[in-house]
């Protein structure tokens, strides 16, 4: 069974930095890609960012393009999102997805299989 488990999420003033971790568990990184998402409230959930099982490739909204940067460390099967430059409408729960086959750059969140249970990232001064 597939498990994805995020970390890092808190309270932080606008420019801060924060970093996201998901652990992942029932698979390996080397096949599977890993997406992340988020739901601010009263708005419908929204791809961040991914990255790609199969060479690496990475992705990410136009929103948080040059300030986020998503990568993984296959060995301890875990996949980071470093926020930088963290604004107030970055406010959210983040979110970490996984699917084993999906278009390259998918941000769709129909179609990622597993979910974690989210981790709250609130910038404000």
């Amino acid at each position: 069974q597939v498990q994805l488990v995020e970390s890092g999420g808190g309270l932080v003033q606008p420019g801060g930095s924060l970093r996201l971790s998901c652990v992942v568990s029932g698979t390996t990184l080397d096949y599977y890609n890993i997406g992340w998402f988020r739901q601010a409230p009263g708005k419908e959930r929204e791809g961040v960012s991914c990255i790609s099982s199969s060479d690496g490739s990475t992705y990410y909204a136009e929103s948080v393009k040059g300030r986020f940067t998503i990568s993984r460390d296959n060995a301890k099967n875990t996949v980071y999102l470093q926020m930088n430059s963290l604004k107030p409408e970055d406010t959210a729960v983040y979110y970490c997805a996984t699917v084993d086959t999906v278009v390259a750059g998918s941000m769709i969140t129909g179609d990622y299989d597993w979910w974690g249970q989210g981790t709250q990232v609130t910038v404000s001064s």
